[in-house]
């Protein structure tokens, strides 16, 4: 998991990359979850960092960042040339990518809105990848899912959060029976 602070909260233990594990060992897939998820990270954070973690054992990498970026406005190419480059990466060495996309929040920069929002089908489409539209599905917004800032899940949204990127995820993870 390569992310930012949604992939570490309401803790790493109750986080959607741990909820996910527990999903893979009940099912005996025998995948291993690293958590590479700290808040705050951005596209180029991921970027300068991706080497380091795609070692001989990754067979698959959940690509969530961008979502800080576009809070930032950072240029829709800047974070569209640090998503392609990392899944360039991944791919240069085998490794499959699932790309979780993102939205941001409202603003006077409709032309930005929409710019973010068309980004992550574009790379998908460009790279041929699955991707979860919304990460936050029936998340974002709801208060019932989300901690005391109302932006990050609680562990209910990440329960949430999971649902929605299990049936993207466990095609990737029994296409190779084996265990990695």
């Amino acid at each position: 998991m390569l992310g930012d602070s949604l992939s570490v909260t309401p803790t790493r233990a109750e986080s959607f990359p741990a909820v996910l594990q527990t999903r893979i060992k009940d099912r005996g897939l025998g995948w291993i979850v690293t958590n590479a998820g700290i808040s705050g990270d951005t596209t180029a954070g991921g970027l300068r960092r991706v080497d380091a973690l795609l070692g001989n054992d990754v067979g698959v990498i959940v690509l969530e960042l961008g979502v800080n970026d576009g809070i930032d406005r950072v240029a829709l190419a800047t974070i569209e040339q640090n998503l392609s480059s990392i899944i360039e990466k991944a791919r240069g060495r085998g490794i499959d990518v699932l790309l979780c996309g993102m939205e941001v929040p409202p603003g006077p920069d409709f032309d930005y809105l929409i710019g973010f929002h068309n980004l992550f089908p574009r790379l998908a489409a460009r790279y041929d990848l699955p991707l979860v539209p919304f990460l936050l599905l029936g998340v974002a917004l709801n208060p019932s899912l989300n901690g005391r800032d109302g932006v990050h899940p609680n562990a209910a949204g990440a329960q949430r959060i999971a649902e929605t990127v299990w049936p993207y995820l466990e095609p990737m993870l029994t296409e190779d029976l084996g265990v990695r």
